[in-house]
């Protein structure tokens, strides 16, 4: 979960950490007893272990719904799959039985969305996504919808109550989401075999590349950053739409469900603008700071902030001659108005300033206090010995 080197830069890491690990063990302990349901939830562990800790946030016959909703897409997304996927595969039955015990309301909207997800997959499975248009439309099939059936649940549970444009922003959940995942997975997607899976649209990375797996190589990569550039930008377009849906909801249980996420998101893609290390391997928030992102999450002037924080850290990384400057800043500019207009922004702690680089008598004075904390923790299994 953390090495030493990193607590010994982010030492405030580790109450977070220990607060995200003892609920993981508490979730583990709430699995139900009945075969069917345990079934579901050990396997939402292994199928998605971020999504599994974030659905603790729900209430009860809630947190089912969203589970079986979420192993039913994955089924519907899995064609011949390996290790958990084929177990979740084969034992299907499971998931089934647990769908019939749902509330029928839940099961329609369950149904839906399966139905007209299954339809648009299927279009995008001989069709290449080749602009802009293409790319809202796969990730409408693919995670807007499920913002939509999302909504449709927590209608459903009784605990929120639709808005007028509730289909547009909960569709905009969705892609602002995927959007982020398929910008950082580049290079595990161009990677996969037997063939690679391409959904980056033509329209943008055709400005910049002959083919798009010719942006992971080290002679292309200024390109490549700018292309990566490009693909950020589209993604923050979505950010007013996401801020709208989330203010609007009711149920504390379900907005941290939602908030969640969405932080995560923007973070990521702060860390991702005009990092070359997207076509390199793996970028992605620290463990720690998804902790603090989990623990600090409970109100909307808390996503506000953290919006406001992440967009102030994706700023300062946009060079000015980059092709789409004036567009990724205008982009920011926006969202941090809004935030300033909505937030209480000075009275939180700060995800962009909260840099962990103390002064070395600070970090002299913790070093034999964490290097005590670092053996408990190993000791327990909350970290490793990786650097």
């Amino acid at each position: 979960m953390g090495s030493l080197g990193t607590f010994l830069r982010y030492p405030d890491d580790i109450y977070p950490l220990l607060k995200m690990k003892r609920a993981i063990e508490k979730a583990e302990k709430q699995i139900p007893p009945e075969p069917h349901w345990a079934f579901c939830y050990s396997m939402l562990h292994k199928v998605s272990r971020s999504f599994s800790l974030v659905i603790q946030q729900l209430g009860t016959e809630l947190r089912n719904a969203v589970c079986v909703f979420y192993l039913v897409l994955r089924a519907l997304d899995t064609v011949g799959g390996t290790k958990e996927y084929k177990v979740l595969m084969d034992q299907f039955h499971h998931v089934s039985a647990a769908f019939l015990e749902l509330e029928k309301g839940y099961q329609e909207a369950v149904e839906e969305i399966t139905k007209r997800m299954g339809a648009g997959m299927a279009k995008f499975i001989c069709h290449e996504v080749e602009t802009v248009d293409d790319y809202d439309e796969y990730c409408h099939y693919v995670a807007g919808l499920v913002g939509l059936g999302l909504s449709k649940l927590f209608l459903a549970s009784g605990s929120e109550v639709l808005t007028p444009d509730w289909e547009h922003i909960s569709n905009s959940m969705g892609l602002f989401l995927q959007k982020t995942n398929i910008i950082r997975d580049y290079l595990e997607d161009i990677n996969e075999i037997p063939k690679s899976r391409m959904f980056w649209p033509r329209k943008i990375w055709g400005k910049y590349a002959g083919k798009l797996e010719d942006l992971k190589y080290e002679k292309n990569s200024s390109n490549a950053v700018q292309c990566l550039n490009e693909m950020v930008t589209d993604a923050l377009t979505h950010i007013e739409d996401c801020l709208k849906y989330m203010a609007a909801l009711r149920d504390p249980s379900i907005f941290r469900f939602c908030a969640i996420p969405q932080i995560m998101a923007i973070g990521t893609l702060a860390l991702c603008y005009n990092n070359v290390q997207v076509f390199r391997g793996v970028v992605k928030l620290r463990r720690g700071l998804t902790a603090k992102v989990i623990d600090r999450t409970k109100t909307m002037a808390d996503v506000y902030g953290a919006f406001y924080d992440f967009s102030c850290m994706l700023k300062t990384k946009v060079d000015k001659n980059d092709p789409n400057a004036s567009k990724t800043l205008k982009q920011l500019e926006d969202v941090q108005q809004l935030c300033r207009d909505n937030g209480v922004l000075h009275k939180r702690k700060s995800y962009v300033n909260d840099k962990g680089q103390s002064n070395n008598l600070y970090i002299v004075m913790l070093v034999i206090l964490l290097a005590i904390v670092f053996a408990y923790l190993r000791a327990n299994g909350v970290v490793s010995d990786e650097q």
